[in-house]
Protein backbone atom coordinates (compact mmCIF):
# COMPACT_ATOMS: atom_id res chain seq x y z
CA UNK A 1 0.00 0.00 0.00
CA UNK A 2 1.26 3.39 -0.90
CA UNK A 3 2.06 6.08 1.66
CA UNK A 4 0.16 9.05 1.40
CA UNK A 5 2.51 11.92 0.45
CA UNK A 6 2.87 14.85 3.15
CA UNK A 7 1.27 18.07 2.39
CA UNK A 8 3.69 20.56 3.31
CA UNK A 9 2.59 24.07 4.51
CA UNK A 10 3.05 25.76 0.96
CA UNK A 11 1.16 23.59 -0.68
CA UNK A 12 -1.53 23.77 2.02
CA UNK A 13 -1.01 27.24 2.02
CA UNK A 14 -2.00 27.43 -1.94
CA UNK A 15 -5.15 25.04 -1.23
CA UNK A 16 -6.80 27.62 1.47
CA UNK A 17 -6.36 30.53 -0.38
CA UNK A 18 -4.08 31.84 2.57
CA UNK A 19 -0.57 32.86 3.06
CA UNK A 20 1.83 30.45 4.25
CA UNK A 21 2.55 32.60 7.58
CA UNK A 22 -1.04 32.19 8.48
CA UNK A 23 -0.49 28.85 9.07
CA UNK A 24 1.61 29.18 11.92
CA UNK A 25 1.01 29.63 15.64
CA UNK A 26 0.47 33.09 16.73
CA UNK A 27 1.09 33.60 20.58
CA UNK A 28 -2.40 36.28 21.74
CA UNK A 29 -0.59 37.62 24.42
CA UNK A 30 1.49 40.63 22.60
CA UNK A 31 -2.09 41.37 21.60
CA UNK A 32 -3.89 41.25 24.81
CA UNK A 33 -0.90 43.47 26.26
CA UNK A 34 -1.41 46.15 23.38
CA UNK A 35 -5.19 46.57 24.21
CA UNK A 36 -4.33 46.44 27.99
CA UNK A 37 -1.93 49.11 26.98
CA UNK A 38 -4.41 51.51 25.85
CA UNK A 39 -7.14 50.43 28.30
CA UNK A 40 -4.24 51.82 31.30
CA UNK A 41 -3.64 54.96 29.05
CA UNK A 42 -7.03 55.66 28.57
CA UNK A 43 -7.66 55.32 32.84
CA UNK A 44 -4.63 57.57 33.35
CA UNK A 45 -5.69 60.06 30.91
CA UNK A 46 -8.69 60.60 33.17
CA UNK A 47 -6.91 59.92 36.22
CA UNK A 48 -3.06 60.76 35.58
CA UNK A 49 -2.05 59.77 39.22
CA UNK A 50 -3.14 56.19 39.54
CA UNK A 51 -0.79 53.35 40.29
CA UNK A 52 -1.83 49.79 39.06
CA UNK A 53 -3.69 49.14 42.38
CA UNK A 54 -6.31 51.44 41.61
CA UNK A 55 -6.27 50.87 37.30
CA UNK A 56 -7.13 47.36 38.25
CA UNK A 57 -9.74 48.91 40.40
CA UNK A 58 -11.01 50.60 37.78
CA UNK A 59 -10.66 48.14 34.96
CA UNK A 60 -11.86 45.31 37.51
CA UNK A 61 -8.89 43.57 36.57
CA UNK A 62 -5.88 41.47 38.25
CA UNK A 63 -3.45 43.98 39.47
CA UNK A 64 -0.32 41.87 38.93
CA UNK A 65 -1.39 42.03 35.55
CA UNK A 66 -1.78 45.31 35.14
CA UNK A 67 1.81 45.90 36.67
CA UNK A 68 3.04 43.84 34.15
CA UNK A 69 1.88 44.91 31.38
CA UNK A 70 2.89 48.50 32.18
CA UNK A 71 6.18 47.22 33.30
CA UNK A 72 6.38 46.20 29.70
CA UNK A 73 5.51 49.42 28.02
CA UNK A 74 7.30 51.62 31.04
CA UNK A 75 3.83 53.36 31.56
CA UNK A 76 3.68 55.51 34.61
CA UNK A 77 1.83 57.49 36.53
CA UNK A 78 1.98 61.13 36.91
CA UNK A 79 3.95 62.05 40.62
CA UNK A 80 4.80 65.63 41.89
CA UNK A 81 7.18 65.76 44.92
CA UNK A 82 6.79 69.32 46.55
CA UNK A 83 8.78 69.91 49.37
CA UNK A 84 6.56 71.95 51.77
CA UNK A 85 7.87 75.20 53.66
CA UNK A 86 7.99 74.85 57.32
CA UNK A 87 5.36 76.81 59.20
CA UNK A 88 6.68 79.42 61.90
CA UNK A 89 6.90 77.57 65.14
CA UNK A 90 7.06 74.22 64.04
CA UNK A 91 10.58 73.43 65.65
CA UNK A 92 10.70 70.75 68.50
CA UNK A 93 8.07 68.15 69.91
CA UNK A 94 6.07 69.65 72.53
CA UNK A 95 3.37 68.37 73.63
CA UNK A 96 -0.27 70.22 72.75
CA UNK A 97 -2.39 71.61 75.35
CA UNK A 98 -5.42 69.60 73.37
CA UNK A 99 -5.03 65.89 73.26
CA UNK A 100 -4.36 63.78 70.43
CA UNK A 101 -6.95 61.64 70.04
CA UNK A 102 -6.04 61.03 66.11
CA UNK A 103 -3.14 58.00 68.15
CA UNK A 104 -6.02 56.60 70.55
CA UNK A 105 -8.32 55.34 68.26
CA UNK A 106 -9.60 55.30 65.14
CA UNK A 107 -13.66 56.68 64.22
CA UNK A 108 -16.33 53.71 63.24
CA UNK A 109 -18.42 56.31 61.07
CA UNK A 110 -18.67 59.25 59.69
CA UNK A 111 -19.28 62.51 61.69
CA UNK A 112 -16.90 61.50 63.97
CA UNK A 113 -13.57 62.61 63.85
CA UNK A 114 -12.39 65.62 61.29
CA UNK A 115 -9.13 66.36 60.47
CA UNK A 116 -7.88 69.85 59.05
CA UNK A 117 -4.81 71.41 57.80
CA UNK A 118 -3.62 73.87 54.77
CA UNK A 119 -0.83 73.67 51.87
CA UNK A 120 0.13 76.30 49.41
CA UNK A 121 0.01 76.67 45.90
CA UNK A 122 2.35 78.94 44.31
CA UNK A 123 0.65 80.97 41.39
CA UNK A 124 1.90 83.77 39.20
CA UNK A 125 4.28 85.03 41.72
CA UNK A 126 2.60 84.67 44.95
CA UNK A 127 1.67 82.21 47.52
CA UNK A 128 -1.77 80.96 47.74
CA UNK A 129 -3.08 79.19 50.59
CA UNK A 130 -5.70 76.14 50.34
CA UNK A 131 -7.46 74.82 53.89
CA UNK A 132 -9.14 71.55 53.89
CA UNK A 133 -11.25 69.56 56.46
CA UNK A 134 -11.65 66.01 55.47
CA UNK A 135 -13.74 63.65 57.60
CA UNK A 136 -10.94 60.48 58.63
CA UNK A 137 -13.92 57.73 58.58
CA UNK A 138 -14.89 58.09 54.59
CA UNK A 139 -12.01 60.46 53.45
CA UNK A 140 -14.06 63.02 52.09
CA UNK A 141 -12.96 66.47 52.11
CA UNK A 142 -16.46 68.02 53.93
CA UNK A 143 -15.04 71.94 53.92
CA UNK A 144 -11.98 73.91 52.48
CA UNK A 145 -11.16 77.69 51.56
CA UNK A 146 -9.02 79.56 49.02
CA UNK A 147 -7.10 82.59 50.81
CA UNK A 148 -4.13 84.93 49.97
CA UNK A 149 -2.89 84.55 53.65
CA UNK A 150 -2.77 81.83 55.81
CA UNK A 151 -4.28 83.19 58.64
CA UNK A 152 -7.23 82.04 61.67
CA UNK A 153 -9.99 83.26 59.08
CA UNK A 154 -8.40 80.83 56.69
CA UNK A 155 -8.91 77.62 58.67
CA UNK A 156 -12.13 79.11 59.98
CA UNK A 157 -13.53 80.05 56.75
CA UNK A 158 -13.05 75.88 56.17
CA UNK A 159 -14.60 74.89 59.23
CA UNK A 160 -17.88 77.44 58.00
CA UNK A 161 -18.23 75.77 55.01
CA UNK A 162 -17.56 72.23 56.33
CA UNK A 163 -20.46 73.19 58.76
CA UNK A 164 -22.80 74.78 56.35
CA UNK A 165 -22.81 71.52 54.99
CA UNK A 166 -22.33 68.48 57.54
CA UNK A 167 -23.18 68.52 61.04
CA UNK A 168 -20.65 69.27 63.61
CA UNK A 169 -18.19 66.20 64.32
CA UNK A 170 -17.46 65.04 68.00
CA UNK A 171 -13.58 66.07 67.46
CA UNK A 172 -11.64 67.96 64.91
CA UNK A 173 -8.04 66.90 64.49
CA UNK A 174 -4.55 69.40 63.83
CA UNK A 175 -1.46 70.30 64.29
CA UNK A 176 -0.26 73.56 66.84
CA UNK A 177 -0.22 76.28 63.94
CA UNK A 178 -1.09 79.94 65.26
CA UNK A 179 -4.16 79.32 63.33
CA UNK A 180 -5.54 76.49 64.80
CA UNK A 181 -4.36 77.51 67.97
CA UNK A 182 -6.48 81.47 67.77
CA UNK A 183 -9.01 82.07 69.93
CA UNK A 184 -11.61 82.45 67.13
CA UNK A 185 -10.92 79.19 66.08
CA UNK A 186 -10.80 77.33 69.19
CA UNK A 187 -14.16 79.42 70.67
CA UNK A 188 -15.92 78.82 67.04
CA UNK A 189 -15.25 74.70 68.05
CA UNK A 190 -16.43 75.01 71.07
CA UNK A 191 -19.43 77.06 70.11
CA UNK A 192 -20.30 74.09 67.88
CA UNK A 193 -19.62 71.49 70.62
CA UNK A 194 -16.76 69.77 69.06
CA UNK A 195 -13.57 69.07 70.74
CA UNK A 196 -10.19 69.93 69.30
CA UNK A 197 -7.16 67.72 69.02
CA UNK A 198 -4.03 68.60 67.83
CA UNK A 199 -0.64 66.48 66.60
CA UNK A 200 2.76 67.35 68.53
CA UNK A 201 4.79 70.01 66.90
CA UNK A 202 6.36 68.79 64.11
CA UNK A 203 4.91 65.36 63.76
CA UNK A 204 3.01 66.16 60.40
CA UNK A 205 2.78 61.59 60.49
CA UNK A 206 0.30 62.19 62.86
CA UNK A 207 -2.31 64.00 60.26
CA UNK A 208 -1.69 61.31 57.80
CA UNK A 209 -4.98 61.98 55.81
CA UNK A 210 -4.35 65.35 55.05
CA UNK A 211 -1.00 64.24 53.92
CA UNK A 212 -1.81 61.42 51.53
CA UNK A 213 -4.42 64.49 49.63
CA UNK A 214 -2.44 67.03 49.28
CA UNK A 215 -0.14 64.58 47.49
CA UNK A 216 -2.46 63.10 45.38
CA UNK A 217 -4.61 66.59 44.96
CA UNK A 218 -1.69 68.74 43.42
CA UNK A 219 -0.82 65.67 40.96
CA UNK A 220 -4.69 66.13 39.54
CA UNK A 221 -4.33 70.00 39.90
CA UNK A 222 -1.06 69.57 37.91
CA UNK A 223 0.95 72.58 36.75
CA UNK A 224 -0.47 75.82 37.95
CA UNK A 225 1.36 77.94 34.68
CA UNK A 226 -1.01 75.92 32.72
CA UNK A 227 -3.94 78.78 34.33
CA UNK A 228 -4.06 82.09 32.99
CA UNK A 229 -6.03 83.43 35.85
CA UNK A 230 -7.21 82.97 39.61
CA UNK A 231 -10.68 82.71 38.62
CA UNK A 232 -9.45 79.78 36.46
CA UNK A 233 -7.45 78.30 39.02
CA UNK A 234 -10.21 78.16 41.37
CA UNK A 235 -12.56 76.47 39.28
CA UNK A 236 -9.62 73.79 38.97
CA UNK A 237 -9.43 73.53 42.55
CA UNK A 238 -13.12 73.24 42.96
CA UNK A 239 -12.89 70.56 40.35
CA UNK A 240 -9.97 68.67 41.88
CA UNK A 241 -11.87 68.39 45.04
CA UNK A 242 -14.93 67.59 43.41
CA UNK A 243 -13.30 64.74 41.20
CA UNK A 244 -11.74 63.27 44.50
CA UNK A 245 -14.66 63.45 46.36
CA UNK A 246 -17.17 61.42 44.00
CA UNK A 247 -14.92 59.67 40.93
CA UNK A 248 -11.19 58.83 42.21
CA UNK A 249 -10.90 55.33 43.70
CA UNK A 250 -9.61 56.01 47.50
CA UNK A 251 -7.20 52.57 48.19
CA UNK A 252 -8.20 51.93 51.78
CA UNK A 253 -12.20 52.38 50.13
CA UNK A 254 -11.73 50.41 47.38
CA UNK A 255 -14.49 53.23 45.92
CA UNK A 256 -14.76 57.14 45.78
CA UNK A 257 -15.31 59.02 49.39
CA UNK A 258 -18.94 59.80 48.42
CA UNK A 259 -19.87 56.05 46.39
CA UNK A 260 -18.02 54.77 49.90
CA UNK A 261 -20.88 57.22 52.20
CA UNK A 262 -23.69 56.07 50.04
CA UNK A 263 -23.37 52.50 50.38
CA UNK A 264 -23.01 52.89 54.19
CA UNK A 265 -26.28 55.00 54.18
CA UNK A 266 -28.03 51.78 51.72
CA UNK A 267 -26.61 48.90 54.42
CA UNK A 268 -27.32 51.23 57.52
CA UNK A 269 -31.46 51.81 56.07
CA UNK A 270 -31.25 47.88 55.15
CA UNK A 271 -30.30 47.11 58.98
CA UNK A 272 -33.13 49.13 59.90
CA UNK A 273 -35.92 47.97 57.92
Amino acid sequence: MTKPKQITKTRLAIKLGVSRSSLYYKPKLPDRDEEMKHQIEAVLTENPEYGHKRIALELKLNKKRILRVMKKFEIRPRRRKVKKPKKLGDIGNEPSSFPNVSLLWCPVKEGVLWASDFTYLYFQGRFFYLATIIDVYTREIVGYHLSRHHQSSLVLSALEDALGRHSPPLWIHSDQGSEYNSKIYISRCHRAGIQISMSAKASPWHNPFQESFYDKFKVTLGFLDRFENLGELIAAIHEAVYYYNHKRIHSALKMSPVAYKQRLTTNNDRLIV
